[in-house]
């Protein structure tokens, strides 16, 4: 049974691309910037001083469980 709130179908593919750039994070003002505004908002990103998103632990857990398929330990 799923506790989280569903992820739109953009919003999973903005949070992909956030993880798949590392460390430097995403650049706002991308086509992706709603979704990523909209994640920060469920606490699976965060805008950095640097005004980039980065991707929070919360995220990588999601990420890994939801896009990766991955199960949790």
């Amino acid at each position: 049974m799923w506790d989280e709130p569903y992820l739109e179908t953009c919003c999973r593919a903005a949070l992909h691309r956030l993880s798949l750039s590392g460390p430097p994070g995403r650049p706002p003002g991308l086509k992706d910037g709603p979704c990523l505004a909209r994640l920060e908002g469920m606490g699976l990103t965060c805008t950095r001083a640097d005004g980039r998103f980065g991707i929070t632990a919360q995220g990588r857990a999601r990420h890994a469980s939801e896009i990766l398929g991955q199960k949790q330990r």
